[in-house]
């Protein structure tokens, strides 16, 4: 379901904001990206978002083993979630604690942009919290994903390192912007779409948790079939 959803959102992102379907040559201006619709800007990434590069959590060990943050890197965003990762401090600033629904985006190695929904953590080196008070979050994630494989390309290209991306492109790189108007009308639309995937992600996790939980002790006999039911209205 989620990936019909975001196949979807990104259908219209690419439709309103890249190929710009509907919108007539008269009501066109010349832009940075060549002709977009009159009244919208272009825009490099780096001025609608802000890309937080996280932290070498080696040098922020936790506090004890009961008391630790697991480590988000490029391997947790792939997998969506911190299990068996590394502790690191739970003291760190709050920008460079993770949440469900933060924007992750790794720069470095495999490049890839997700929502984060695998639970609370801290924010590994190598990777980007994306946030913005410009736009909405859907806008930012999709603009990102837009320019991924430029930004692939420019990695590869990088055949004596690792290969990533700097900031700088993140200045060259550019989106079409819709005045304030313009993006509270699409983001009556999009908003609602958005948030389902990130609720259904959750709600997965929840569920493989509980999978979890449950399904060794009915192996081994601790509970029975009945027992489950409770254990399930004790989890609400």
């Amino acid at each position: 379901m989620n990936q019909t959803l975001e196949a979807m959102i990104h259908a219209l992102f690419k439709s309103w904001f890249v190929d710009f379907d509907g919108v007539s040559l008269d009501d066109m201006q010349e832009s940075e990206l060549g002709l977009i619709p009159k009244g919208w800007r272009a825009a490099s990434l780096d001025s609608i978002a802000h890309y937080l590069n996280g932290l070498a959590l080696q040098k922020f060990p936790p506090e004890s083993e009961a008391e630790f943050l697991p480590v988000i890197k490029i391997a947790q965003l792939r997998a969506g979630h911190a299990k068996n990762a590394d502790k690191a401090s739970t003291r760190l600033k709050s920008e460079y604690i993770v949440q469900d629904g933060d924007v992750l985006f790794s720069w470095s190695g495999t490049l890839e942009v997700d929502v984060w929904t695998g639970g609370r953590g801290a924010l590994n080196q190598h990777l980007f919290k994306v946030t913005s008070t410009e736009v909405p979050k859907w806008f930012y994630y999709f603009a990102t994903r837009q320019h991924l494989p430029d930004f692939r390309t420019i990695a590869a290209g990088k055949a004596t390192t690792m290969g990533h991306i700097q900031r700088k492109h993140l200045v060259d790189a550019k989106v079409a912007v819709p005045p304030t108007d313009a993006m509270s009308e699409f983001d009556r639309t999009i908003a609602p779409l958005f948030e389902q995937i990130i609720n259904n992600a959750l709600q997965s996790r929840t569920l493989a948790q509980q999978r979890d939980i449950l399904l060794p002790k009915l192996i081994s006999g601790e509970f029975r079939v009945r027992d489950v039911k409770c254990f399930l209205e004790k989890a609400k």
